[in-house]
């Protein structure tokens, strides 16, 4: 049995991995989602204030209050920099990181350098300091657009333009990448 943590992607919460929890127990893994603060059932503490090392600081918590060790760590999308934060300040918790369509920082990056320009253009954020979702990718089946769009909330604009800052230097952990989508594969994603 395996033990699996995923840092969720932005606009999402631990909701968006429900299909994920019975196929994992089927196969006799644990599987843990936890939501970062401001986000799904927690998205009543959503506030401008809230940074990458708010989101980091969440899955550390849970780290250490489920006495997690040997955890196969996710980071999907946006928490890709968040899973790399975690890893670098729990080293001796983690088996490895596997990065799923994630971004997979290096010290000093941040999401608002990661992206294209193009996609740094879609995601300003409004005057409230949140940044509103953007599109569900273009294969989202329509049942999956009707289940997840209502729940997606704004992403608070600091946990985009934060710097990963690493304390214990560079990870040697072992790090995989699992790319999905369509699109052919952006370099500036995989930084290992």
């Amino acid at each position: 049995m395996a033990t699996f943590v995923v840092a969720h992607g932005a606009w999402s919460a631990g909701w968006a991995w429900k299909k994920m929890h019975p196929l994992m127990t089927a196969r006799g893994h644990r599987l843990l989602t936890p939501t970062f603060t401001g986000l799904g059932e927690r998205g009543h503490l959503a506030r401008p204030d809230i940074d990458l090392d708010t989101h980091i600081a969440d899955i550390l918590g849970v780290l250490a209050f489920e006495d997690l060790t040997h955890v196969s760590l996710i980071g999907h999308s946006y928490g890709g920099m968040v899973a790399t934060g975690v890893a670098d300040r729990a080293r001796a918790r983690f088996a490895r990181l596997i990065y799923i369509d994630a971004f997979a920082p290096a010290d000093g990056d941040s999401v608002v350098e990661l992206l294209p320009a193009s996609a740094r253009a879609q995601r300003k954020p409004s005057p409230d300091g949140m940044i509103p979702p953007v599109p569900m990718p273009p294969d989202t089946s329509p049942e999956d657009r009707a289940w997840c769009d209502p729940l997606r909330l704004p992403q608070p604009a600091k946990t985009f333009e934060q710097k990963l800052k690493m304390q214990n230097g560079a990870l040697t952990l072992p790090r995989h990448y699992i790319y999905c989508t369509r699109n052919a594969p952006d370099d500036r994603f995989r930084q290992f």
